[in-house]
């Protein structure tokens, strides 16, 4: 923290689409000021906010290290970037998913753990409002054991998103870029996924990377779960378009994700509540109720969280280590569409 300042200091590498974002949430938040900029192509947005700008992270830390990085670059660059934070002891928020591999991310991981530096992960629905509500609502007991659990994401990406060449290749479809989120959220709220079965199609756009997928979750509780996605239909059901996170996306009125347990059910985001008075049964009334919602940008909530963390006043709700296990289920899916058997995360 530079001399005399009493706001944490954090610095953006990369400074794309999500980059920017972050630096429009750090700019919300209270006590929070975004110190420079790490791109070598971010010279001119680095001087449109006047800030200092850098070629790379070792051209920062020459010249004045922050209190913590955010690091928004492409994936493959994730560890790179981020074992040089640790190296230098730096706090870090690394963008979703934590790497390209298992193996790259336990590097990362570890090496953090190893130097006892913070690791934050940018799965930021967690810090949605409508999802700690919900995990509370659960954990309290309103579904009672939960049994089984369906996400969907649903929504079509434009012809012209695809002229860029990565989006067409392995590694770049919506299992990777989109269903990641679903899946540690369907940890967050249900528990750990130990394995999965899965199938992926390609046959709309024929490109070299899948355009659909539909798996089984298998969780460790004995829940069962479904996941399916796909960015080539036009339909309402995504946390992109139910969730009013992002507004750069229209807004329906319809849910995503459905949790069921032994004693109710719960539909996210909207938060509705299905439930019965004993005996429960299917001829039984069952009644829905709707609790009040607080909302808040979940980006700004993520900076603010980092900034506590960073202070020592909390841990990271999405470590590193979080961030690693849902890699390893997007992994698992990977395999498991290859093999068409189960695979074990």
């Amino acid at each position: 923290m530079p001399f005399g300042s009493s706001e944490t200091q954090i610095a953006l590498i990369g400074a794309g689409l999500i980059g920017r974002r972050h630096a429009e949430a750090i700019a919300r938040v209270v006590g929070v000021t975004l110190s420079g900029v790490v791109d070598p192509m971010g010279q001119d947005y680095a001087a449109s906010l006047s800030l200092p700008w850098y070629a790379d992270i070792a051209g920062m830390l020459a010249d004045d290290a922050p209190d913590g990085v955010i690091v928004a670059t492409p994936n493959a660059d994730h560890v790179a970037t981020g074992l040089a934070a640790v190296a230098a002891g730096l706090p870090a928020l690394i963008e979703k998913p934590i790497a390209d591999t298992v193996a790259d991310a336990t590097r990362l991981v570890e090496g953090a753990e190893a130097a006892g530096v913070a690791l934050l992960v940018g799965h930021h629905r967690r810090h949605n409002p409508l999802i700690a509500a919900a995990k509370a609502r659960i954990e309290a007991g309103e579904i009672g054991r939960a049994v089984t659990a369906q996400a969907t994401c649903w929504l079509y990406k434009p012809d012209d998103y695809f002229n860029v060449e990565w989006r067409t290749q392995p590694g770049a479809g919506p299992v990777f870029i989109n269903l990641i989120h679903d899946i540690d959220l369907m940890r967050h709220l249900v528990g750990e996924v130990i394995a999965v079965q899965a199938s992926t199609r390609n046959v709309t756009r024929g490109h070299l990377v899948e355009d659909t997928a539909a798996a089984i979750l298998h969780f460790e509780g004995g829940a069962l779960g479904t996941v399916n996605v796909s960015d080539t239909v036009v339909a309402p059901w995504s946390w992109e378009l139910t969730a009013a996170e992002n507004p750069a996306y229209p807004v329906t009125d319809q849910s995503c994700y459905l949790i069921g347990g032994t004693h109710g059910s719960l539909s996210l985001p909207g938060g509705t509540g299905w439930a019965q008075d004993e005996p429960r049964g299917w001829w039984e009334p069952i009644r829905a109720a709707r609790p009040g919602l607080r909302r808040s940008d979940p980006l700004d909530n993520q900076i603010a969280h980092f900034a506590r963390v960073i202070a020592g006043e909390e841990p990271p709700l999405v470590s590193g280590r979080e961030g690693l296990r849902s890699l390893a289920v997007i992994e698992a899916i990977g395999r498991s569409a290859a093999s068409g058997g189960v695979e074990e995360v």
